[in-house]
């Protein structure tokens, strides 16, 4: 559900690095200190969207481009960086305890929420009990669900409680820090960004302006950023064009009709395109069906002729990106093969082939795209495909949160640089699987390996939860798509993450 590329990642799931990292950066490189200045040029921005905002209330909020949006509104106690690196936030001072049990956080001094009003312990404790569902409420943020208290040592430091050892939960506390017992989140929302809400108006724009109260000094450089909420490719295209828009994640197709006033950017997008296959819809509940369809697909006949072979083979829900978590192994474990996918319909029972239907977010060309090339793919075993369009917020409604389909095409992301973020959602009954995988074997593989303190084994056992969903052909997962940043030539300062997020604040206007 996202786009964005970074040359290099590292991981920041490995607790006691990150947590070194992170003190390093409050003590030697105290953004808060003014070693940033503003250039002084102000302006305004204009960013093309193709989604609309699914929630404003960073806990609530489901799809990526509604995350991308509030990056730059919202902060938790710490924040990546465009190296994959978690870097002092709300907090400056992260230490974690021997056990892995108990996070303590030294808030910074003068972080101001975007009201005027000072972020107080009170504020941190009230936002992760709320996220955490600990304040009587349900869970609102599911990664979170593993902290047992959160305590107020003095007016100044915070201890997170686990109910379980987790060295690699810092990457879940960039989740936004509210002011406490604020209700108006999902109409007005307030954080400590350097970008604050002014309006949103539905299909139309999201408009935000700079934070006067932002604690890191220099930033942001533009006065407005207003996301202009496009109905689908075509009609971005005609206003980037005619410079109502200035820049926006755009497929190949339309970066090839833009002028040379231009800047072209080839990113990753750093989530992962896949079929996915509802595993309680007939025939997908059969494994061998869904075996079949991941060998009767060619995912490097859709990187070169839909991606312009610029995307990157996965084979697992894990972005290739995430070296050190992804297992490179399961690249090729279905390489096309259509007699073999033949011969798992027969075991089936399906000899002749069976009826099927892919629903697509027609906003998003290089899925519609990608699902005409499966179309045939699957014509060659006898699966007689159809390709259902429908707009976004239909497909997050019926196909996403209620589960009414057969088969869809979407990319996936990973909220934090966390493997948990990308492998977390299969476990059975999470609400986040939206393809109804369930296995014994992958939840003890994945509760394991969360609970694993040795780095070498964690991984190993990420890993294995990786090849039980391959074994189980659980969806296809199938690239990482390649993805292009447009900028008119009067901006410059982007910044790409190994997240999906779309930083306003480092984006300058010339002189």
């Amino acid at each position: 559900m996202k786009h964005r590329f970074v040359k290099q990642f590292l991981s920041a799931s490995v607790a006691v690095a990150v947590l070194f990292s992170l003190a390093a950066c409050s003590n030697t490189n105290d953004l808060s200190s003014g070693s940033q200045t503003s250039n002084g040029k102000g302006g305004t921005f204009v960013y093309g969207v193709q989604t609309q905002p699914s929630h404003l209330d960073p806990y609530l909020a489901t799809s990526a481009d509604t995350r991308m949006i509030l990056f730059n509104i919202f902060e938790g106690l710490v924040k990546p960086d465009k190296d994959g690196n978690l870097r002092p936030a709300v907090a400056e001072k992260s230490s974690i305890s021997a056990d892995a049990l108990t996070y303590t956080f030294q808030l910074r001094k003068g972080v101001k929420f975007q009201n005027g009003e000072d972020v107080t312990a009170e504020d941190v404790k009230y936002s992760l009990e709320t996220a955490a569902g600990l304040s009587g409420g349900k869970v609102l943020v599911a990664e979170l669900e593993n902290i047992r208290s959160v305590e107020i040592a003095d007016s100044s430091t915070i201890k997170i409680h686990l109910k379980n050892p987790d060295p690699d939960f810092l990457p879940y506390l960039t989740t936004a820090i509210v002011p406490k017992g604020y209700d108006k989140q999902d109409t007005s929302p307030i954080g400590t960004g350097p970008y604050s809400f002014v309006s949103y108006t539905p299909q139309q724009s999201l408009v935000l302006k700079k934070n006067p109260y932002y604690w890191q000094k220099g930033l942001p450089y533009l006065d407005t950023v207003t996301f202009k909420l496009e109905s689908d490719s075509n009609t971005l295209l005609t206003d980037l064009q005619s410079g109502s828009v200035d820049g926006a994640a755009v497929a190949n197709n339309v970066a090839s009709q833009l002028s040379g006033d231009f800047n072209i950017i080839a990113t990753n997008s750093n989530s992962v395109q896949m079929l996915a296959l509802n595993n309680k819809a007939e025939p997908f509940n059969k494994v061998e069906v869904r075996q079949a369809v991941s060998y009767a697909i060619d995912p490097d006949t859709i990187i070169e002729t839909v991606d312009f072979g610029k995307g990157v083979r996965c084979g697992t829900p894990v972005i290739p990106g995430l070296k050190k978590y992804f297992d490179s192994s399961l690249t090729h474990a279905y390489d096309r093969n259509v007699q073999k996918a033949k011969q798992l319909l027969a075991q089936a029972g399906l000899a002749g082939g069976f009826d099927m239907t892919i629903t697509v977010p027609s906003n998003y060309t290089v899925h519609v795209d990608t699902a005409q090339v499966i179309v045939n793919q699957l014509k060659e075993v006898g699966i007689r495909a159809q390709i259902k369009q429908v707009d976004f917020a239909t497909w997050l409604s019926k196909a996403y949160q209620n589960r009414e389909y057969q088969a869809t095409i979407i990319s996936v992301d990973g909220a934090t640089l966390s493997p948990k973020s990308y492998l977390g959602r299969y476990v059975s009954g999470n609400a986040k699987n939206f393809i109804n995988y369930s296995s014994a074997a992958y939840d003890d593989l994945y509760r394991q390996a969360t609970e694993e303190k040795d780095e070498t084994k964690r991984i190993e056992l990420y890993k294995k939860a990786q090849q039980q969903l391959s074994k189980d052909a659980a969806s296809v997962f199938l690239q990482d798509i390649s993805n292009i940043n447009v900028f008119r030539k009067e901006f410059s300062g982007f910044v790409s993450y190994p997240l999906y997020v779309f930083d306003a604040s480092s984006i300058k206007a010339a002189g």
